[in-house]
């Protein structure tokens, strides 16, 4: 039978996980033979039941099947890691906005934060995930055993100083090296969207724990372009926690 792309759905659908894949270290990548009406950057909302509810952007995404990847860091995404093929997981989205897809674009990502990619950072080779996938990236590792010695900053700044045809980059993963990336792209006067990372309870705006300075994350993001950026004095700097306190960007990755 022929499949047709859904609509958004804010009710979990339980869907059966059609193939699991090892990415790197802690990595695994989640299959889902189910269309799904989702574009570049949108998030769609992982339920596990009896155990919580988290946001997952989509890594992979075709007419017939969808896929989210995770790494190993909490109770949820350990919870998740002992999924196996056949397993179900509760599935409900897509929310938020999308990238641009502008021509002439340079794309920079970190740890997970990965789905088309020309420069690709890691901790070191085996924290690595879709080498097969993109094979023309350019990779650099913060110990040199994998590619480029270095930070994916420090190569975008050689690329848009010798590359003066890039008009745009996107880029998700850490917030510190997003916040450089700003800074690089406003001073080579580039345009950048920024996929940002918030606590989201519920995908659609209701509980305003994803709150950045004036903005909700899940409804008004997770894209941010640079002029919005600009007026963020969170951005690179503060977070709100499931409890909704604010705190550090430091503080709310040690303990998210």
């Amino acid at each position: 039978m022929q499949q047709t792309e859904t609509c958004r759905t804010d009710i979990p659908q339980m869907l059966e996980i059609a193939d699991v894949v090892q990415e790197g270290k802690g990595q695994k990548s989640f299959f889902f033979r189910h269309s799904i009406a989702s574009k570049p950057g949108q998030f769609i909302m992982a339920w596990l039941p009896s155990v919580d509810e988290k946001p997952m952007a989509i890594s992979y995404h075709n007419k017939k099947e969808f896929a989210f990847t995770s790494q190993s860091i909490g109770i949820f995404t350990n919870a998740l890691d002992k999924l196996k093929k056949g397993n179900k997981l509760g599935i409900r989205g897509p929310y938020g906005n999308s990238f641009s897809t502008k021509p002439n674009a340079c794309v920079v990502a970190g740890g997970v934060g990965l789905s088309s990619v020309s420069i690709y950072g890691a901790r070191s080779m085996e924290h690595l995930i879709y080498r097969k996938r993109f094979k023309n990236m350019m990779i650099t590792t913060d110990d040199g055993s994998f590619g480029r010695k270095g930070f994916t900053t420090d190569a975008l700044d050689e690329v848009l100083s010798r590359n003066k045809k890039i008009k745009i980059v996107y880029t998700c993963g850490p917030e510190i090296m997003m916040k450089k990336i700003f800074e690089i792209c406003q001073k080579h006067k580039v345009e950048l969207e920024a996929s940002l990372e918030r606590y989201m309870a519920c995908g659609f705006g209701i509980c305003g724990k994803c709150m950045i300075n004036d903005k909700i994350c899940c409804i008004d993001g997770p894209i941010f372009n640079s002029k919005q950026l600009n007026q963020m004095s969170d951005f690179g700097n503060f977070a709100r926690l499931k409890s909704g306190r604010k705190v550090t960007i430091k503080e709310y990755h040690s303990t998210h």
